[in-house]
């Protein structure tokens, strides 16, 4: 049974893309909401999911708005869109960047095919977001969509799918309690976005290309990588009224939430990278590094969370994410390069404290014994004054020969090169 010939009871694509805003959006502010009954998923409900540090970052504050959405209702080809969102993403460099999520159902048999058409696979069809979907049609006049070659943009959208199945879906049900590894296999199409023809994979990697898989519950599953995530249920759906209607609310609103906050820390810590990789690139390192010191505390401070909830899944999804791109060692990297260059320029400090004493040293103490002489031999002649201005000049230059002089004058050389901090 071929995932893609197949139609699942719900499906559903949310896409993630990297735009630029030109202009603050007149939107409604705060996340697009979803309601299920009488519950609506707004910004004051979100926010009882995630810590106050998180909820800062994804939905801002009333003084300091930062998330816009509008509703939508347009339909081109198998997707039908409902919404859309923008996240502003502001880093120290780009101030303009922000996420846009679009919010889609799929029509027909067709969410795998949509999901490589939309990646862009060799023998996929063409890219559904086009026409009336294209990004810059939907965001005109309030955003246009940052290209690959942009700094930390990604080549493709990110995509989230959500499929789950029917009775007649075997090869994602739960037989007796326990998984079929086809199950798996379905999970990881959707998250690629690919099919065995576009990767073949040895079965016996499976294991290791599923193993950011969050078993949410027993009746469903998500799976992490790069480019994409998706979540596939394990007992059949029985439509309206069936548990599946919460799982589709919360992919939608809190697990994607995690996954943002993922994608906001892979870019502050790509531009931290880059920026690191040029501290040597001009004069005065010590102001530059203190700099970087204070950016890499002001995103550990806002941004680096890895406990976002009280609610397990929203923070293994991070987790996940964060694994994908190794963010918490590429932090970790970041942390001891900074604190390598701290000591550098410690070190420069202390010897360039160290020379201006030697200088002091060279110059003071010929000139002071020579004066200390006359004044206890009580002699005030012009001409013994100068005799001894003489031999202080005399001795401050031949200090200036010795080891120690040239280790102060290789100080003072070293300062003027490297400019003053």
């Amino acid at each position: 049974m071929e995932l893609s010939s197949l139609t699942g009871v719900r499906q559903a694509i949310t896409v993630i893309l990297p735009v630029r805003l030109s202009t603050p959006p007149s939107w409604d502010e705060g996340p697009l909401p979803f309601a299920l009954g009488s519950r609506r998923t707004d910004t004051a409900t979100r926010q009882t999911y995630f810590t106050r540090a998180a909820a800062r970052v994804l939905y801002g504050t009333p003084e300091r708005p930062c998330r816009w959405h509008r509703s939508a209702d347009l339909a081109h080809g198998p997707l039908h869109l409902h919404g859309l969102e923008l996240l502003r993403t502001a880093t120290d460099r780009t101030h303009r960047d922000a996420l846009a999520i679009l919010h889609f159902t799929v029509e027909g048999p067709t969410l795998l095919e949509t999901l490589r058409a939309i990646s862009h696979r060799h023998t996929a069809g063409d890219d559904p977001l086009n026409g009336p979907l294209a990004p810059d049609a939907l965001l005109s006049g309030v955003a246009g969509p940052r290209t690959a070659e942009a700094p930390f943009a990604i080549a493709r959208p990110y995509t989230i799918a959500f499929f789950t199945p029917g009775s007649e879906h075997t090869p994602a049900l739960r037989q007796d309690r326990r998984l079929p590894d086809t199950a798996d296999r379905w999970l990881w199409h959707l998250a690629s976005r690919s099919t065995d023809a576009d990767f073949p994979s040895a079965p016996e990697h499976l294991s290791s290309q599923t193993e950011h898989t969050v078993r949410i519950s027993a009746d469903w599953s998500a799976l992490v990588l790069r480019h994409g995530a998706a979540f596939l249920g394990h007992r059949p759906d029985r439509g309206d009224g069936d548990f599946y209607d919460f799982a589709a609310l919360h992919h939608r609103t809190i697990y994607l939430d995690a996954l943002l906050l993922g994608t906001v820390q892979r870019d502050h810590i790509d531009e931290l990278t880059d920026a690191l990789s040029g501290v040597f690139d001009a004069p005065n390192l010590g102001p530059r590094v203190a700099t970087l010191e204070q950016r890499i505390a002001g995103f550990r401070s806002t941004y680096w969370r890895q406990h976002l909830t009280a609610h397990g899944p929203a923070n293994e999804l991070l987790l996940a994410y964060q694994a994908q791109y190794r963010l918490p060692e590429r932090f970790a990297e970041i942390l001891a390069e900074a604190a390598d260059y701290s000591r550098l320029v410690q070190t420069q400090d202390s010897q360039q404290i160290a020379g201006a004493l030697g200088v002091l040293t060279i110059l003071g103490l010929p000139l002071g014994t020579a004066l200390s002489i006359l004044q206890v031999l009580d002699d005030h002649g012009p001409g013994h004054l100068f005799l001894a201005l003489g031999a202080a000049a005399l001795a401050t230059a031949v200090a200036f020969t010795s080891r120690y002089g040239r280790l102060v004058l290789a100080s003072l050389r070293d300062r003027v090169r490297n400019g003053p901090d």
